[in-house]
């Protein structure tokens, strides 16, 4: 089965085609950074989902097996000034530390830290058995697609952005396979219409970091009037 032929199948799909959408060639360095930090605060929701789902289905072996390679895992390391070799940490800790080698200014750190989380405390407002069932709709093909457009954004000599980089072009291997990827060990649980909620506030995640959708979204509009 192919990643397009898994998207078909996903609810999510339009939500996941508008943040796959959006003007991801068109960013600066700046925008770039921001999205680097909005996709922080989604990671952490993703762990925290996993968990759900762990929680949900504890003797269910395909989340264990997920579970241990986004969780506590040294599938990342090592990276330079992030992990050491073997190291083992979650993948949203490999964002934090990330994003901390190159600092920002303590207004852009508030505001960063106010948005990410107004989304956490949406998220979470949200069923755990939704939360739950987001797995398979992040793993078996939407995150990929996600990963694989913010990739087309231009390369910037930045620490940061190099770690982003690396991060997103390893989870578009692990997720690759249709057999052995970590789609395989989550689509027994298939995502319902409510995940969507869950892909409608992830785009609106990246909005809020990236001031330049909102303007290429507007300019896109203007075009069409």
């Amino acid at each position: 089965m192919t990643t397009e032929t898994l998207l078909d199948e996903n609810p999510c799909q339009p939500a996941i085609a508008a943040i796959c959408g959006l003007d991801w060639p068109g960013l600066s360095e700046a925008d770039m950074f921001g999205a680097a930090w909005g996709y922080y605060f989604f990671s952490i929701q993703f762990r925290e989902n996993l968990e759900l789902a762990l929680s949900l289905f504890p003797e269910d072996k395909n989340l264990q097996r997920l579970h241990l390679e986004e969780c506590d895992t040294a599938n990342l390391s090592p990276y330079p000034g992030i992990a050491v070799a073997g190291e083992r940490l979650n993948h949203d800790e490999f964002m934090r530390r990330a994003l901390h080698l190159t600092p920002v200014d303590p207004d852009t750190h508030t505001q960063y830290m106010a948005a990410g989380e107004r989304y956490l405390e949406e998220v979470r407002r949200i069923d755990p058995l939704v939360r739950a069932l987001s797995m398979s709709s992040y793993e078996d093909g939407g995150l990929s697609a996600v990963f694989t457009a913010i990739l087309r954004a231009p390369v910037f000599a930045n620490e940061t952005l190099a770690a982003f980089r690396f991060f997103l072009a390893e989870h578009v291997r692990f997720d690759s396979d249709p057999d052995e990827g970590h789609g395989n060990l989550s689509r027994h649980l298939p995502p319902d219409e409510n995940v969507a909620l869950l892909w409608t506030a992830f785009r609106q995640l990246f909005l809020d970091f990236v001031p330049h959708f909102a303007t290429a979204s507007a300019e896109v509009l203007v075009d069409a009037v």
